[in-house]
């Protein structure tokens, strides 16, 4: 057992000792028994890989349900293969990804919650390319896949962009929810453009009505979910080669563009009809609060936009799809742009090279690596082959759909700014900015953050 700075290396030998498991065992769909899922990918990737006798230990930072999930997914890689998949989650695994690749000793494969991280461990020989065959693979296989190639690739310690990650499981954040009734009784249709989406804000008003929920509070990260917004509207209002160049500090903060998606967020969130309790409360409201608004008699708002997991939060015993909806965060169509979409995602990538993590890396290719997920919670995939009827419920299945059929798929913006900046100014600029700031002050303070650092 290794000790470094207090805290444990993944080490193979010691893997069990730190909560990893082997992922063999149950099944828990009987192979060839649902006909959902795409039994001819397993049979065919069985029919060509024999891993017996092999360990792969891969690292990731899922715990509790879901370790459970990945390992049931994980489950099928080892009877098709015949290897030994030993898998550990930490709630440290930043910190500690780090310490065993400095160590010398990290699993086979990482699974990075964001592509910061693995951008920093790229840049230092860390990982390990992957190969050009995937890269293609992924643009032909995955909606908006040159996007997601894009995600996964980084600069080499030469300075070289190269493919290094592999994209599985998503997380959607251009998401508008609301509650069906209403819409109903009041007589409105889902907005199908960002100019049907204003115009139906402003037709509520006109009713007597309240659009929007909307609150940013979350303890000592108040702010985050105004920078979503802005990303959600840069994507909207900017070609995605702007985004990137906004998210890298390749354009300032300030540049005019940036503050003209702040100023959009500000269109429905500065103004005293659009948002419940009004702009005083947007700061004030804690975001997992904020949704309730929709549920009370007669409602309080109509609308309100946030990621997929803010279903958690609301009333106990809501269904979705019934009791509460939701529908894609609309385009522009004057724009062109598109449909993109705003989310995060898992990336899986090789830290220690051998057989089996290169065979694992051609399994998250297969349908049913992401079928037998699906069919579970939790799980959404940019996968073109796998089947929608997959989907647990019809909820997720419309939330694939939209990852299906978007034409760019961009990262949480603030993930991947230097922390000072995406965890700090640009949080604490947009409560400044709800509070009365200019978006042109605010986005030069996050500018003025950024060359502070540089």
């Amino acid at each position: 057992m290794k000790l470094r700075n207090g805290l444990l290396t993944f080490t193979a030998g010691i893997a069990l000792a730190t909560g990893a498991a082997s992922a063999q065992g149950f099944l828990i769909f009987p192979v060839g028994e649902d006909s959902r899922f795409n039994w001819q990918s397993y049979e065919d990737f069985a029919a060509a890989h024999d891993l017996s006798g092999q360990t792969l230990t891969i690292f990731g930072p899922w715990l509790g349900p879901d370790k459970d999930l990945v390992e049931s997914m994980l489950a099928y890689f080892e009877t098709a293969t015949g290897a030994d998949i030993q898998y550990a989650g930490s709630d440290s695994f930043e910190t500690q990804i780090v310490i065993d690749t400095q160590a010398g000793s990290p699993p086979n494969i990482a699974v990075f919650p964001q592509p910061g991280l693995a951008a920093d461990l790229a840049s230092k020989d860390d990982l390990v390319e992957l190969s050009d065959e995937t890269e293609a693979w992924l643009e032909a296989n995955y909606a908006a896949g040159e996007s997601w190639v894009d995600l996964s690739s980084y600069a080499d310690e030469n300075g070289d962009v190269e493919l290094f990650a592999f994209p599985y499981k998503a997380d959607l954040k251009s998401m508008v929810w609301y509650v069906p009734e209403n819409f109903e009784d009041a007589g409105y249709e889902i907005p199908e453009t960002m100019e049907e989406l204003k115009a139906l804000t402003q037709q509520i008003v006109d009713d007597g009505g309240v659009p929007w929920c909307i609150g940013i509070g979350s303890g000592g990260a108040t702010g985050w979910p105004a920078t979503d917004w802005v990303e959600d509207l840069m994507l909207r209002t900017q070609p995605p080669e702007v985004y990137d160049q906004w998210v890298t500090n390749e354009i300032p903060f300030n540049d005019p563009r940036v503050v003209e998606a702040i100023e959009e967020f500000g269109w429905f969130a500065k103004n005293e009809d659009f948002v419940d309790g009004g702009v005083e409360s947007v700061a004030s409201i804690d975001f997992r609060d904020s949704p309730r608004g929709l549920f009370s008699s007669p409602p309080r708002c109509y609308m309100h936009r946030q990621a997929s997991f803010i279903s958690s939060f609301f009333p106990e015993g809501t269904e979705l799809g019934a009791d509460a909806d939701f529908f894609y965060f609309p385009a522009y169509e004057s724009k062109d742009l598109g449909q993109p979409v705003l989310g995060a995602g898992t990336l899986f990538a090789i830290t220690e090279d051998s057989e089996a993590a290169r065979v694992f890396i051609d399994w998250l290719k297969t349908p049913i690596a992401h079928e037998v997920w699906m069919a579970q919670s939790g799980l959404l995939t940019a996968h073109k082959g796998a089947n929608p009827e997959a989907y647990a419920n019809d909820p997720l299945r419309r939330q694939g759909k939209i990852l299906l059929d978007a034409t760019t798929f961009r990262f949480d913006g603030s993930d991947l700014m230097p922390g000072s900046v995406g965890a700090g100014s640009f949080w604490t600029g947009m409560v400044n900015f709800i509070g009365g700031e200019s978006a042109e002050d605010v986005a030069k303070a996050n500018q003025d953050q950024w060359d502070a650092i540089k």
